[in-house]
C-alpha cells in the first residue's frame, strides 16, 4: 500500500499547525508558560504520529493506530505537567496544560484526515471559546471565587510596589498576599500578588490597569 502523497501530508501538517497555533496564540497573549510555538509543535507532532501510524497499518504491519494515539495522549501529560506549578497559595498553569492536551487531540484528528478535518476545526472553535468567552463569563457571573494570582515584573525602585498597591486600591482591588523575588541582572522584581477582584471588574480589566502603571514591565494572571 502506498504512503500518503506528499501534498496530503503537507496539508495535514499545515492544518495542524494553524489550528494548534490559534489556541497557542491565545495562550501567548496571556503570557502563559506554553504559548504559540509550543502549541504548534504539539499539534504538528501529534498529526505526524497519526500519519505514520496510519501508514504502518496500511502496509499490513502489526501496528494499531489507536494504540499509538493513546501513547500520544499519555505522553502529552508529561509536557502539560511541566506547565503546572505552585506560586504562593495558588496553582498556576492548569488551563494551559489542558489546552496542550486538547491540542494533541486536534493534531491526531488532523492526522487521520478526511471527515476528521471538520472534527478538528469544531474542536478548535470550542477550545478557543472556552479559553476566551468562558473566561469572561466566569469573571462576570461566577463571583464566588474572585481571587486570582497576578505575577508582575516591575522596576526595582523605592515606592514602586506602593504605587501598584495605591492604584489597585483606587479600583477596589484588595491585596491578600504578596511574594517578592529578586530579578536577574536587569534590576527588576518579580512580584506575585493574590488579589481579590470586585464583581464589576474582569481579571483582564485588572491586568490592563496594572500594565498601565509606570515601571511595570509585564503582568499575567492565572
Amino acid at each position: 500500500m502506498l504512503a500518503p502523497s506528499d501534498l496530503s501530508v503537507i496539508i495535514r501538517l499545515l492544518v495542524a499547525a494553524v489550528l494548534g497555533g490559534m489556541i497557542g496564540l491565545e495562550r501567548e497573549m496571556h503570557d502563559k508558560p506554553a504559548g504559540f510555538r509550543t502549541h504548534v509543535l504539539v499539534s504538528v507532532g501529534s498529526a505526524l504520529y497519526m500519519i505514520i501510524s496510519q501508514y504502518f497499518a496500511m502496509e499490513g504491519r502489526n501496528v494499531d493506530p489507536a494504540r499509538i494515539a493513546a501513547q500520544v495522549v499519555t505522553g502529552i501529560g508529561f509536557l502539560g505537567a511541566g506547565t503546572i506549578f505552585r506560586s504562593g497559595s495558588a496553582t498556576k498553569g492548569l488551563t494551559t496544560a489542558a489546552s496542550l492536551w486538547a491540542v494533541a487531540g486536534i493534531g491526531l484528528a488532523v492526522g487521520i484526515g478526511g471527515v476528521f478535518f471538520r472534527v478538528a476545526l469544531y474542536a478548535t472553535v470550542i477550545v478557543l471559546s472556552a479559553l476566551i468567552l468562558l473566561a469572561r463569563f466566569e469573571s462576570l457571573f461566577l463571583p464566588r471565587d474572585r481571587r486570582r494570582l497576578f505575577t508582575l515584573t516591575m522596576a526595582d525602585r523605592p515606592g514602586q510596589l506602593g504605587i501598584v498597591g495605591t492604584k489597585l486600591g483606587d479600583i477596589g482591588v484588595n491585596i491578600r498576599n504578596v511574594n517578592i523575588t529578586q530579578g536577574e541582572e536587569d534590576g527588576s522584581l518579580t512580584v506575585s500578588l493574590l488579589l481579590s477582584i470586585p464583581p464589576d471588574f474582569s481579571f483582564d480589566d485588572v491586568k490592563s490597569v496594572i500594565r498601565g502603571i509606570e515601571g511595570v514591565k509585564a503582568v499575567s494572571w492565572d
